[in-house]
């Protein structure tokens, strides 16, 4: 009997999963063969599906609010009392049945965004009660597993494609016209396509964010060089070169951090708006080396020589294109997609339009944007499955300030502190308006976010 138990536990201690950093939890041998329905089934198995349903939730990029709502659900469906601390990358959660408690700490290796993945972990924790409490605790783990196992909706190349798309948008938002759209859609594409091939051999993230803007601003500059062969180019093209990398945008952990902190989820948000600071940080560290080591200097686009009406049309394509792109990058289906970028071009045009008609300044226009996606989204989730965040977050990713970011770390990294610090105070400040004009909208028409508990 010893010596079986040693040999395995010998076999345990070399299964593959043992040679993570981060051990995979096989809840197939935790459930054991309970045979009683999962509202009658021991607190450890019912705690491990409650604290699955809110890691999975996790691992796709949401908040800490919406995982714990998912996971009181569930186990208010299995007549249990919870009380969690969530993280960025971790959860520990106590189950209270009577007088009995049991306790979990789950933990990810990496996390990411999965709007896809969020939406089928919602609509299986909206039908918990109903379709899975009254059967055997097997069945809602094989269901979980099967969202788990959930391939990406589109390859490396597709999301290569889709970033090129949203930076192409995106630079012409920003003042660019077809040369640097196109430097962009090129260098959006090889950035995102070596990011998402080193993401799938689980690089982490500091790694596959600088090379990934290193492949996406040298494709930029070598797509210039080649053109300048044809054709004269002047060098007011080249500051379009931030805009290939504006795809590293950590637009959901930075948001969700955000509305975490409105929430007094001290910890989740200080980690997501850690991560997403470094992400940041690093990406428009190694534009600006690389800017240093090409001579590029940031400088005014050259003007678009539209008249107001085609300008407004423009940035309406624009503002949709880049959104579509966001989303997709965020793995939505193209409906979920399609039904983002039509909000973000009606609240991105808006902002754009407040700031050049009224004078109104940069960061009250993007709160003003920022509330329209809001309210959009809050009045389409009411009538669709969609979360509301897989809405709001890319239709206000295309309002982050990439440019202001870039030129005020250029800046502070020639010593010019003055300029650099301005560039930053201004990103600074639509930055905080962005998720500000989100919770405003949340606060409306949510009257659960509006209490304390």
């Amino acid at each position: 009997m010893t010596s079986s138990t040693t040999q395995s536990a010998l076999n345990d201690t070399v299964h593959p999963e043992h040679l993570r950093q981060h051990m995979a939890v096989r809840w197939e041998k935790l459930i054991g063969e309970e045979k009683v329905p999962a509202r009658q089934a021991s607190l450890p198995v019912r705690a491990s599906i409650v604290g699955r349903v809110g890691i999975l939730l996790l691992s796709c990029g949401t908040g800490a609010w919406r995982v714990r709502s998912a996971m009181n659900t569930v186990a208010r469906a299995l007549q249990l009392t919870l009380s969690a601390d969530i993280g960025f990358t971790a959860i520990t959660f106590s189950c209270f049945d009577g007088s009995e408690s049991y306790t979990e700490s789950l933990s990810l290796a990496a996390t990411g965004v999965n709007t896809h993945k969020m939406t089928l972990i919602e609509n299986f924790v909206a039908n918990f009660a109903t379709e899975y409490a009254d059967q055997q605790p097997q069945v809602a783990h094989k269901a979980l597993s099967k969202i788990q196992k959930q391939p990406g909706n589109y390859s490396a190349f597709m999301a290569g494609l889709a970033a090129a798309i949203a930076c192409a948008g995106f630079i012409f938002l920003l003042g660019g016209g077809p040369v640097e759209m196109f430097g962009c859609f090129t260098g959006a594409f090889a950035g995102n396509f070596t990011r998402k091939k080193l993401g799938g051999r689980h690089w982490n993230a500091v790694a596959t964010t600088c090379l990934g803007v290193a492949a996406a601003c040298l494709t930029y500059v070598a797509t210039l060089f080649i053109l300048g062969l044809f054709v004269h180019l002047s060098s007011a093209h080249e500051a379009g070169y931030i805009g290939s990398m504006l795809f590293v945008i950590p637009g959901f952990p930075f948001i969700t951090s955000i509305l975490d902190l409105s929430k007094n989820d001290m910890r989740s948000g200080l980690e997501r708006l850690a991560f997403a600071l470094m992400i940041i940080f690093s990406a428009t560290l190694i534009g600006w080396l690389l800017a240093l080591l090409f001579q590029l200097h940031p400088q005014n686009f050259l003007p678009q020589g539209l008249s107001l009406y085609p300008l407004i049309a423009c940035r309406l394509m624009a503002s949709f294109a880049g959104v579509f792109g966001f989303s997709m990058m965020f793995n939505s289906k193209p409906k979920m997609a399609i039904t983002a970028g039509l909000i973000g071009a009606v609240a991105n045009t808006t902002r754009l339009e407040l700031v050049d008609l009224s004078q109104l300044p940069p960061a009250a226009a993007a709160f003003i944007g920022a509330l329209i996606a809001g309210v959009a989204a809050s009045l389409i989730n009411h009538r669709t499955d969609f979360p509301r965040i897989s809405l709001t977050v890319p239709a206000i990713v295309i309002m982050v300030p990439g440019l202001y970011i870039y030129r005020g770390v250029y800046n502070l990294g020639l010593n010019n502190i003055g300029t650099g610090a301005t560039w930053l105070v201004r990103a600074a400040l639509i930055m905080v308006f962005l998720p500000f004009g989100l919770y405003v909208a949340r606060f409306l028409f949510d009257k659960d976010w509006r209490k304390v508990d």
